[in-house]
């Protein structure tokens, strides 16, 4: 049995997560459940899971510490979530990251942490999980390890490469030198096609998502493409490859999770209905994949699957995290801190929807550019992006 620590566990992630363990009581124990402040909600789990309960402010690093866990799921709000990463990792525990924050502001330095102790991280993100799973081909040559390949209880090795074969493919994620490009989709949220005039949307518009159901400020920089930027990020850094190859494609349907292009011209797609328990659930599980009764995928019902490329002048934040990518550093995290305070602003009427962008471009223009090599530097960067975020005026 894999034992599981939960970070964040009364959100939408971390429900989904309890559900999962739910559905498979003989592969997943729950080791901890960490919240900051939805007590109740959290003890009520702790009793059904017999797991023990981290409340408050610092429940995420003392869960880490106090806990004995073989995966730890972080899916805490904001930048909350590298201290607890960091830990994990240190531990040598792996880590199944769906705040996506932890990578944009960090991805450098966790990335070189979690190489140096041997520690996997694996991706929740529908669209990053998509990746991950298209990865997971056999493909080029150099492999030194041969995953489970056959799932549990596997006693043959199926023929990987023809008659004759005699070098393993290689098997791992990141860095692969096959693949060429990768392909996040994008539901384009809703404001694809109108309104012309974007600086007179409201809140309640922009917290109107036609596919996914969200906390606000996620929904906000959906609506803004901001998260798909975000994204961008996370995969530079979960999959070793540069910003300039990582695309993004407007796909309404939200069919399509994401796409990997190859250097022999073949392109892989993972596709499912639109359900956060099926990322979750491989990131538990792999390398193995387990049954669940969830809605399947019908292609003979889908009318079409559309497809079309971003209007960079519509939603300009795609344009401004390539430019901080490009950038390097830590400009990354004050694109990110400053971007949460813009989206709360806007929330309280103190900006227009236009000026979200515009806020965090001013920020990371004037941020000192720090190296993104230790947890002070990103720090005094995310302080750096929140004040001039809070003194910016349009």
């Amino acid at each position: 049995m894999k034992r599981i620590l939960i970070l964040g566990a009364t959100g939408s992630i971390g429900t989904s997560a309890c559900d999962v363990v739910r559905t498979h009581p003989s592969d997943f124990g729950i080791a901890g459940l960490a919240v900051r402040s939805n007590r109740e909600k959290a003890e009520a789990l702790g009793r059904e899971f017999s797991a023990p309960v981290f409340c408050g402010e610092d429940a995420a690093a003392r869960a880490v510490a106090e806990t004995d866990a073989d995966l730890v799921l972080v899916s805490t709000v904001g930048l909350s979530g590298l201290a607890p990463t960091l830990a994990a990792i240190e531990k040598g525990v792996d880590v199944a990251l769906a705040t996506k924050e932890v990578m944009v502001a960090a991805g450098e330095l966790v990335c070189a942490r979690a190489e140096a102790k041997g520690v996997k991280i694996l991706p929740v993100d529908s669209e990053h999980s998509a990746i991950f799973q298209c990865l997971q081909s056999f493909g080029g040559r150099g492999a030194t390890a041969l995953p489970d390949i056959g799932g549990r209880g596997a006693t043959a090795l199926p023929d990987i490469g023809g008659r004759g074969a005699t070098a393993l493919p290689d098997v791992g994620w990141r860095g692969r030198r096959d693949v060429s490009r990768l392909i996040l989709t994008a539901s384009g949220g809703p404001f694809l096609d109108g309104p012309d005039d974007l600086s007179s949307v409201t809140p309640e518009q922009a917290l109107n998502h036609p596919r996914w159901k969200m906390g606000p400020k996620v929904t906000v920089d959906s609506s803004t493409m901001m998260n798909k930027g975000f994204e961008i990020l996370e995969a530079r850094w979960l999959f070793d490859v540069p910003a300039d190859r990582i695309d993004v494609v407007v796909h309404p349907e939200s069919i399509v999770h994401s796409l990997v292009e190859f250097t022999d011209g073949a392109t892989l797609a993972q596709l499912s209905p639109p359900d956060m328990r099926v990322p979750i659930q491989y990131a538990f599980s792999w390398p193995d994949r387990l049954p669940a009764e969830r809605a399947r995928l019908d292609l003979a019902t889908l009318s079409s699957l559309t497809f079309r490329a971003p209007d960079e002048a519509r939603f300009p934040a795609l344009r401004l995290v390539k430019d901080a990518a490009r950038a390097g550093g830590t400009k990354t995290a004050v694109l990110s801190a400053a971007d949460e305070v813009a989206v709360a602003r806007f929330l309280a009427g103190e900006i227009c929807y236009t000026d979200i962008v515009r806020l965090v471009e001013a920020a990371v223009d004037a941020a000192p550019d720090l190296p993104c090599d230790s947890i002070e530097n990103i720090l005094a960067a995310d302080a750096a992006g929140r004040k001039l975020a809070k003194e910016w005026n349009s």
